[in-house]
């Protein structure tokens, strides 16, 4: 009964994938080409802003360093705008998941834990992983443990543990008439957020500039 779950987890892990591929293949929205190209300028920007190291998680954490809370808001303003007038141009489209209030609660909870622990979160683990950093590949390896155990016991455990979902919801629908000037606005007031917080690093050794000797 037992390898019966796994086989058709597994199988399920495998179907899902492979249907990413074919959602980005098919769905006129860019090639595989250009996906694995905007991965690499992901990486790219990771690795410049260096925001992969866990000085910098823990020093957002400690408020000690505002690298991290000035690309998060500066990413999620520039987002807004250019996503919402991508999908209104039929560029792209919404893939709006719904709210289910108890889920989030305690998948935050969960997600904060983790990033206290590693210092990581799942954009920046795999550029570390890919600088040979073991113990975040340790800890990836647990995440896809987890990710079954949350698979297999979906119906019987966590889904009653997540409670009612609320529906789907974007701001802009909350005020009808005005979409476009809300999405300005939230936009343009989360990317001044990023610019006006004052810059301030937490470095290691490996990133403070060489002392003269």
């Amino acid at each position: 009964m037992g390898t019966t779950i796994t086989t058709a987890a597994n199988n399920d892990l495998v179907s899902r994938i492979a249907q990413m591929f074919e959602n980005v293949i098919h769905q006129g929205h860019g090639s595989l080409a250009l996906v694995f190209l905007i991965g690499v300028i992901f990486g790219g920007i990771i690795q410049y802003t260096r925001v992969d190291k866990f000085e910098k998680i823990a020093g957002f954490a400690m408020l000690k360093d505002t690298i991290v809370p000035k690309m998060l808001f500066l990413t999620v303003g520039l987002a807004s705008i250019g996503i919402y007038f991508m999908i209104e141009a039929g560029y792209a489209h919404y893939h709006v998941k719904p709210i289910i209030l108890s889920g989030l609660i305690i998948g935050s909870i969960l997600f904060g834990i983790s990033m206290a622990i590693f210092g990581k979160c799942p954009g920046t683990g795999p550029v570390s992983i890919a600088e040979g950093r073991i113990d975040v590949l340790v800890g990836a390896i647990g995440g896809l443990f987890g990710g079954l155990i949350f698979t297999l016991y979906y119906d019987d455990i966590f889904k009653p543990l997540m409670g009612e979902s609320m529906g789907k919801l974007i701001l802009p629908n909350l005020f009808p008439g005005h979409e476009h000037l809300v999405v300005l606005i939230f936009g343009v007031v989360v990317t001044l957020v990023a610019i006006f917080i004052p810059k301030v690093e937490l470095l290691d050794e490996a990133d403070s500039p060489k002392s003269s000797k």
